[in-house]
Order: structure tokens, then C-alpha cells, then sequence
């Protein structure tokens, strides 16, 4: 009798071994078939002051007697739009004495992600003369915002934009620009899309969260002030053509799992993305991008995707003392999730930034109106 319930336990335990191994084949299976179909990812967009969703995985119920699929690890990862800690903003933090305060209101948003990326346009040094709350297209902040952004909870400086060179009358050189570089050395803030030299822009950064890398490039475009772009022998920041962005792309393919690219292009005050943002955008998808993240015009712009691969064509003024227009003064944090090494949902948080540079929440009617604009605009690429 003994030997007979022995026997019918081991048959039991080997159908329900094989029944939990068929479950696990068919979810390895199903996975790699969304990977596989690229589905257009549909927006999740924001018009409410909620924190984030959990970065955490649900936890799966199992036990000793189950063999239960592993689930990828999820990551969050943040975009701001422009930075300019300059004309009146440099002005307020002088009176203030400090920059944090900036980000207090959406401090817990840029800290919360595994990984928070910003845009900067303007040079950080002491070494030169600040302008004040001034008309003046001569951007200079204090070293102290370097300070701010770290302390803010950043975690990458994409410097491949415009005014990253610009410093007070008379020309101060490459002074200013080198004197960023300092800056952000020396708070340990990571920056991307601009050196010491071409070959240092053009170096991509990788950071790796949950065993998957994120690997990062920027390029920039400007039709004026050739000096700002790095030679093989002198600082500046990567120059967005054809041939850098391939190549920058290509390198940041062999060791990260994720690309993702930062273009600055496009000409100010526009919605509408010109032909050259979506030239680069479509270069930048053929060439191996599965993120493109622009900025530059000022103003909120729409995303697309193109072949699977979403585009964000700009995210307006983060910080900034633009405030004669209030769509100069308005932008989104872009807030993306990614089950292991795929894409799976995006959310645009409205923000408004006042004269002196902080950044508030936007309220409900306004933050509506926001996302709206930026979805008419996207629908008019479809």
C-alpha cells in the first residue's frame, strides 16, 4: 500500500513539473514575439501632479514547487528639456545665494528615475563676467548650478547645443566653455556631446541600471558660430552631419543595449519639427537608434515614431527666463519605461519655469492644454 501512494506521488509531481514548464515556453515565446513586432507604443500622457508609477516589477507568486518565468527588469529614465542658468535666472541665484531651489518642486520626479538626462545651453563659469537680468545673447551661469544639477539628481549633461560656448564681451575663447567642463568634473555629473576635443564629443556615455546598458551620444547643429564645434585639436561639442551621427551611433552599438541619441537641432519658436530635425531623426533610426530625444526650439514639439522607434522632437524650456511668451515658459518632463531592453511606455509631465529660473508643476487647465498641443501637432505627422 505504501509503495502504491509512492508511486502515485512521483506521477503527480512529474505532470505538474511539466505542466509549469509549458507555462514558462509559452511566455519566453509571447515575449519574443513582441519584441520581435515592435508595436506602436501608445502614449500615456500626463495631466496630474502623480508621482511615478513603481519601478519596481510586480513580484510573480512561486514557491519551492514552481518554476516561474523571469520577469525583465523595469527602469525609468528622465529627459528635461533646455537648461539656461543665465541672464536673469544667474541673476536670482546670485541674489539667493544657491540653484536648488530650481528643482524643488520636481525634485522627487528627477530623483526617483534610475536614470535622469538634461539638456544645457550655457556656459558655467566665474572666470568671466555674468550679464545680469539683461537682453543679451551671452549665456553664462555660476559653477554653482553644476552644484544644483547634481544635487538635484541628475545623472548625464547632454552639452551639444548652441550656447554652450557663449561668454560676455569681449570674446573670451574657449574660456567659459572650458571652465563647464570643470564644473561638471568636479561635482562627478557626467556629460556628453561635447571635450577637450572631436574625438572626446563625439564619445558616447553608457550607464548601466539593472544589468542593461544605456548608451548615450549628442550632436549638435548650428548656423552660426562655427568655433563652437570641436576639431581633432580643440574643444567644442560634437558636430551633428551625416557622418559623425553614423559613426557616433555605431560606436555606442557595441557596448550598450539600449541607444539612445540626443540631437540638437531645429530652429527656434516652431512646433512644427523642420525637415532637418526629421532628416536626423530618420537617420538616426536607420543608423540603429531605439530613442531619439531633440531639443532646441524653445517650445514643446511633437513625438513620431519611425519604424518602431519613437522620436521626441522637443521639450521646451526647463529652465529658462524666457517669460515674454508663455509658451517659452512651458515644457515637459519626458518620462520613459523600459521592461529589460524594450520601450514600453512614455508619459509627458507639464512644467512651467518662472523668471528667475524655477521650475513649477503645471496646473491642471494648463498642463491639458499642453498636451494637447503636443498631440495635434504629433497626429499632423501621422
Amino acid at each position: 500500500m505504501g509503495k502504491f501512494i509512492t508511486e502515485v506521488f512521483i506521477f503527480v509531481v512529474i505532470l505538474f513539473l511539466a505542466a509549469c514548464t509549458s507555462s514558462v515556453n509559452n511566455d519566453s515565446i509571447s515575449m519574443d514575439s513582441i519584441k520581435e513586432s515592435r508595436t506602436p507604443i501608445q502614449p500615456l500622457s500626463s495631466l496630474t501632479k502623480t508621482s511615478s508609477p513603481s519601478k519596481t516589477p510586480p513580484t510573480r507568486p512561486s514557491s519551492t514547487n514552481t518554476l516561474a518565468p523571469t520577469e525583465p527588469p523595469t527602469t525609468t529614465l528622465l529627459f528635461t528639456g533646455i537648461i539656461v542658468p543665465a541672464r536673469c535666472v544667474q541673476a536670482a541665484v546670485e541674489k539667493r545665494g544657491n540653484a536648488d531651489y530650481f528643482y524643488e518642486n520636481v525634485r522627487e520626479l528627477l530623483t526617483e528615475a534610475d536614470i535622469t538626462v538634461g539638456t544645457l545651453s550655457a556656459s558655467l563659469s566665474d572666470s568671466v563676467r555674468h550679464e545680469g537680468c539683461v537682453n543679451s545673447w551671452e549665456l553664462v551661469g555660476g559653477g554653482i548650478n553644476a552644484d544644483a544639477m547634481q544635487n538635484a539628481g541628475f545623472d548625464l549633461i547632454a552639452m551639444a547645443t548652441n550656447h554652450i560656448k557663449d561668454c560676455g564681451w569681449p570674446d573670451c575663447g574657449d574660456l567659459a566653455f572650458l571652465d563647464t567642463l570643470a564644473h561638471l568634473e568636479r561635482v562627478d555629473l557626467p556629460r556628453v556631446g561635447a571635450g577637450y576635443d572631436l574625438e572626446d564629443a563625439l564619445k558616447p556615455v553608457v550607464i548601466e541600471v539593472n544589468g542593461i546598458r544605456f548608451g548615450f551620444v549628442s550632436l549638435g547643429e548650428v548656423f552660426v558660430k562655427e568655433r563652437i564645434f570641436a576639431g581633432p585639436d580643440s574643444p567644442g561639442i560634437a558636430l551633428l552631419d551625416e557622418e559623425n551621427l553614423r559613426e557616433a551611433i555605431a560606436a555606442v552599438k557595441e557596448v550598450s543595449d539600449v541607444v539612445i541619441v540626443l540631437p540638437h537641432s531645429g530652429p527656434e519658436d516652431f512646433i512644427e519639427p523642420s525637415s532637418t530635425q526629421r532628416k536626423w531623426a530618420r537617420v538616426a533610426v536607420d543608423a540603429g537608434a531605439d530613442l531619439v530625444v531633440m531639443n532646441h526650439a524653445h517650445v514643446v514639439q511633437p513625438y513620431q515614431e519611425i519604424d518602431g522607434v519613437l522620436v521626441f522632437y522637443g521639450l521646451g524650456n526647463f529652465v529658462f527666463d524666457q517669460v515674454w511668451d508663455r509658451e517659452h515658459q512651458q515644457s515637459v518632463l519626458l518620462r520613459v519605461v523600459f521592461d529589460g531592453a524594450t520601450l514600453v511606455s512614455f508619459e509627458f509631465i507639464p512644467t512651467i519655469v518662472d523668471q528667475g529660473g524655477t521650475v513649477h508643476l503645471a496646473e491642471d487647465d494648463e498642463a491639458a492644454e499642453i498636451i494637447n498641443r503636443i498631440e495635434a501637432a504629433s497626429e499632423a505627422l501621422k
